[in-house]
């Protein structure tokens, strides 16, 4: 075979996307950090997933309009680093490609350059070891290896034996992959992503396997569904727990697993004998008849977000007619906002860390964050929906900043909007408290940014299975106690003793707030203890305790 054609690009993508799926919990599980968090394997199989939507039902033949749509679905499925990478590498690729109809091997070979140097732009500090090392590699590997005549199929052998070598080499370029025994994850990603695409070259297109799931634990997302996360039907009810002969004895690890299964973005909140449940399924009425086992409802709610997401691809699909039309991505209504001088959006995932939010004058709540890293399109949609003339994101997780860079520059010729780079919660609020209407652009941006150093941050999770990583040995279902996003300062078996270990490492005689903010899993009882604990312990600090009912991080922990 000498030639690519659209058709046959699309069967590529679709088997490379296929590929992914069917293998993401095995990248997942080759992430160095013991955390349950949205993993490299995930954010780029949800990725590929929204760039082979976009092709799966065109029929062109130009292998350029295949290409710009698989880039189009791809930038606004963008989720985490790694699925932000992902879609630069394709972004470059399909801009090589234009006004191309077929392409040869010649032309591949300058696509995945293109979609290299691209990449490369995309991240700021570009670290060696990684997926941007892989591609990198086998594109040049690609160049160097053309002759004359040479087929498609001679094409992809190289790009598959320099993509598997090449991710084989990564424990030596990254320390940490070396520490912990692992090669890297988004090399290892688009290596299932070239798998599906050479097998489709050979006549056979990978299809989903639907089996494919990761076992939920507490209240943390199943990867399965997650695919569909801007899907289905957004679930709320509140649940009064029996007492009735024909009502279940309600255990709630095992409800919370049971409706994992069944959905995502899930939280689960008890109060003695009422349960409140937020959950996104494409069931609804399986939920409700399995939750109805144990008590009957006090309220329900059910909303369609497949509507919303579909009037928003129409919109996409439409530019010329709908380019400036603005779709709510509210729960409660679907309508263009008043237009206003200027917006803040900061990503929050526990209706308490909202409402924490909304107290700092933050206007927009984009739903997600470490187990649920929302995508390019989500911010798109919320700066659409703030109808504002400024708008400032504040992602609040450092997996999450290059998706927010990337629609800031989807939105730059209609809307002037800039990323705070903040990586945690606490930061987030500090520096949104720290906005000042009256003040202009540059003086805003630069009062926020050096608010990020103002406060240090902390958080309290679960760890995901045994390492040793920094010289902690991590043991599995252990608490973790995480300075800043990255910095494990010990694994315990109690959470509150995480905590205090956490203080211990962030405070100082210059501390005066100690603020803690407690999840889903903590009672309020539990709170206050460990909190007049807290005051003891530090009596020249106040202590501010709030509820955020966050899933899976038990605590977050904030020092000034």
């Amino acid at each position: 075979m000498k030639t690519i054609d659209g058709q046959l690009l699309k069967q590529m993508i679709v088997s490379g996307a296929n590929n992914l799926y069917n293998h993401y919990p095995e990248v997942d599980a080759l992430n160095v950090f013991p955390v349950p968090d949205g993993d490299t394997g995930m954010n780029m199989n949800l990725t590929m997933t929204s760039g082979a939507k976009e092709v799966q039902n065109k029929n062109d033949d130009d292998v350029y309009a295949i290409a710009k749509a698989f880039s189009s679905g791809l930038l606004m499925g963008a989720r985490g680093n790694s699925g932000v990478i992902t879609s630069q590498i394709f972004r470059g690729f399909a801009d090589a490609l234009k006004g191309k109809a077929s392409i040869n091997v010649t032309d591949l070979s300058d696509a995945f350059d293109n979609g290299t140097k691209v990449a490369y732009k995309a991240v700021i500090k570009p670290v060696e070891g990684t997926i941007l090392t892989v591609i990198r590699e086998t594109s040049e590997k690609l160049h160097r290896s053309l002759v004359k005549d040479m087929s498609i199929e001679s094409a992809f052998k190289v790009i598959m034996s320099e993509a598997d070598a090449s991710l084989k080499r990564t424990p030596n370029l990254l320390p940490v992959l070396k520490e912990v025994g692992v090669v890297d994850s988004g090399g290892a990603g688009l290596l299932k992503i070239f798998e599906g695409m050479e097998s489709a070259l050979k006549g056979y297109v990978i299809q989903r396997n639907e089996a494919t799931a990761v076992e939920a634990k507490g209240n943390v997302q199943t990867a399965a569904d997650s695919e569909n996360s801007e899907f289905g039907y957004c679930t709320e009810f509140i649940l009064r727990l029996g007492p009735t002969k024909d009502k279940k004895v309600f255990n709630k690890q095992r409800f919370t697993s049971v409706l994992g299964s069944h959905g995502n973005s899930l939280a689960v909140v008890q109060d003695e004998d009422i349960v409140k449940v937020h959950v996104h399924t494409l069931s609804p009425g399986t939920i409700f008849n399995y939750a109805q086992q144990f008590g009957e409802f006090v309220k329900l709610k059910c909303e369609n977000m497949t509507e919303q997401h579909n009037e928003i691809l129409n919109n996409n699909e439409n530019k010329d007619a709908k380019a400036d039309k603005v779709t709510s991505v509210s729960k409660e209504k679907n309508e263009v906002e008043e237009p206003k001088d200027y917006a803040l959006i900061a990503t929050s995932s526990g209706k308490g860390i909202d409402e924490l939010f909304k107290d700092v004058c933050v206007n927009y709540i984009v739903s997600g964050g470490q187990t649920m890293n929302p995508s390019t399109q989500d911010f798109v949609k919320m700066i659409k929906k703030s109808n504002a003339k400024v708008c400032y994101i504040f992602p609040n997780n450092g997996n999450i900043i290059l998706a927010a860079n990337q629609a800031v520059e989807i939105m730059k010729d209609k809307v002037e909007v800039h990323v705070i780079p903040t990586k945690t919660i606490m930061q987030g609020i500090v520096c949104a408290m720290n906005f000042n209407a009256d003040l202009s652009v540059e003086d805003n941006l630069k009062v926020m940014n050096e608010a990020i150093g103002l406060i240090k941050s902390g958080s309290v999770t679960f760890a995901i299975k045994d390492t040793e990583i920094n010289g902690v040995d991590v043991k599995k279902d252990y608490y973790l106690a995480i300075r800043e996003s990255k910095d494990i300062i010990s694994s315990k078996k109690n959470k509150d003793e995480a905590v205090y270990d956490l203080c211990k490492n962030m405070v100082n005689e210059d501390s005066a707030i100690i603020t803690v903010i407690y999840g889903s899993d903590v009672k309020d009882d539990e709170a206050k203890k460990l909190a007049s604990r807290l005051e003891k312990d530090y009596p020249d600090c106040d202590i501010d305790l709030r509820s955020g009912l966050q899933p899976v991080y038990s605590y977050l922990i904030g020092v000034e």
